[in-house]
């Protein structure tokens, strides 16, 4: 059955949306700090030090990176349920650690602990447990909508909870928003009728090495880290930058509202023609020169809260299109059989850049002064330029899968033989155990209704 063919269920639509709900409440707790916990921060004992803030904002990254795999793969032994809640409640108790603490080094010791309730990779197995194969696209793009919109608010958000509930607060807030998020798993997500390994979005151990091989995936894994490690930099820097301006910690949503909401609309025309004119690779690339554009701008206009504002406006736009180009390039170089393990690391680096970025943006302040992180950021995102540049063009390519009825190894290996003969079929995964037939398609010349006829065969 196709994609075209039915839509969703309502139990499909039920799981989506409450998985999508418990994506979105976690990293709500993880981004909505972002614009003004330096600023905080620096008023606690130990907080004389950068170093230390930024530790303190990205440790977080650490353990999540670190634990995000295992996890997934604990949840395939011990259930998807049992391992998101213990996930939750750490991230819970982190967050009310934090919420307490009187000094930077407990701030720390929280933010270690909500990174060690690593669900992402659980969650995406059990929304794959929970949706038929020709709907699984549409449930993980509503998880990665939600993570988008959830940033985009939180950086708005940030500062007014700010004023009004102070950063204590707002850690109490994150740990009752995981709590929340536990009666969700409990009461709304249903529960899946069998939980099994899938190769689409669950990391494999026999196929690390091939993925640690592929030199263009090697080339994204460098990419998101070095996103991410640029994000979590400015807001070790920019905050301070505003407040020298004028604005303090609870007035700074007024660069950050605007801001948001312009960038939110001008990434949407650059990605419509990454995607529809097959110009990924343009796109991605021009992102990226913008994003340098942005930190040199930032460098020169940093006196003015104008200037602050047009360097992050920049800066936000390359953001949200490299946010959302990167993934769509991972899936399309990935090979089918290994797209899962190419995902999980590609998420757990992007962490990892998340805790190196704020560490060495804390460390370069407290050493060399505010501009040294832009000079880094700029260094880092050259270079980036350079290691992409090398990168094939992806191809217009798309991924389809289908469900199979139960196949012998012999049949799934003639069906795979009969599906890469087909016009338009680009590559063919067929495993029988898992029941599923994934193909990558070319945008231009795939004829689905001869997979469909050759799959009544079956």
């Amino acid at each position: 059955m196709s994609a075209s063919d039915s839509a969703m269920t309502p139990f499909e639509r039920r799981a989506s949306i409450g998985l999508a709900s418990i994506y979105g409440l976690r990293m709500l707790g993880l981004f909505i700090i972002l614009p003004i916990f330096a600023l905080y921060a620096e008023t606690l004992p130990g907080g004389h030090s950068h170093f230390l803030i930024g530790v303190a904002l990205g440790a977080y990254g650490l353990t999540q990176a670190i634990l995000q795999i295992p996890a997934g793969w604990l949840s395939d032994r011990y259930g998807r349920k049992p391992v998101i809640i213990v996930g939750l409640l750490l991230f819970a108790a982190g967050s009310f650690i934090a919420a307490s603490a009187d000094d930077i080094y407990w701030i720390i010791a929280g933010r270690v602990i909500q990174g060690a309730g690593a669900i992402n990779a659980a969650v995406m197995a059990l929304t794959a447990d929970l949706t038929r194969e020709e709907h699984r696209t549409k449930a993980m793009a509503m998880i990665g909508m939600t993570i988008g919109v959830t940033f985009s608010v939180s950086m708005v958000l940030s500062p007014l909870l700010y004023k009004h509930i102070g950063m204590s607060g707002m850690f109490e807030l994150i740990g009752v928003l995981a709590f929340v998020s536990i009666a969700v798993v409990l009461w709304f997500i249903p529960n899946p009728a069998i939980t099994r390994f899938h190769s689409d979005t669950e990391a494999s151990t026999s196929k690390l090495a091939e993925v640690l091989r592929n030199k263009d995936l090697l080339r994204m894994d460098f990419g998101v880290f070095t996103l991410h490690a640029i994000l979590m930099s400015v807001f070790m820097q920019v905050p301070f930058i505003l407040r020298a301006n004028g604005l303090d910690a609870q007035h700074q949503w007024q660069v950050y509202l605007p801001v948001m909401l312009i960038a939110f609309v001008l990434m949407v025309p650059p990605i419509i023609i990454a995607e529809k004119k097959s110009q990924l690779k343009q796109v991605f690339m021009m992102a990226i020169a913008l994003a340098v554009v942005a930190q040199l701008a930032l460098f020169f206009l940093q006196n003015s809260v104008w200037g602050v504002a047009f360097s992050l406006l920049l800066f936000f736009t390359a953001f949200n299109v490299l946010e959302a180009t990167q993934p769509s390039i991972v899936s399309k170089i990935a090979p089918l059989a290994a797209k899962g393990t190419a995902m999980g690391v590609f998420s757990s680096v992007q962490f990892f850049g998340a805790f190196f970025g704020s560490a060495m943006g804390g460390l370069l302040m407290q050493v060399y002064g505010g501009n040294a992180v832009l000079i880094f950021a700029v260094g880092m995102l050259l270079l980036w330029l350079v290691v992409a540049s090398s990168m094939r063009a992806p191809q217009a390519l798309m991924t389809k899968m289908y469900h199979l009825p139960e196949l012998t190894e012999d049949a799934a290996g003639k069906l795979r033989q009969s599906l890469a003969q087909l016009q338009g079929v680009n590559e063919v995964m067929v495993v029988a155990k898992e029941q599923i037939a994934c193909i990558k398609v070319e945008l231009s010349g795939f004829d689905e209704a001869a997979v469909e006829n050759l799959l009544k065969g079956v």
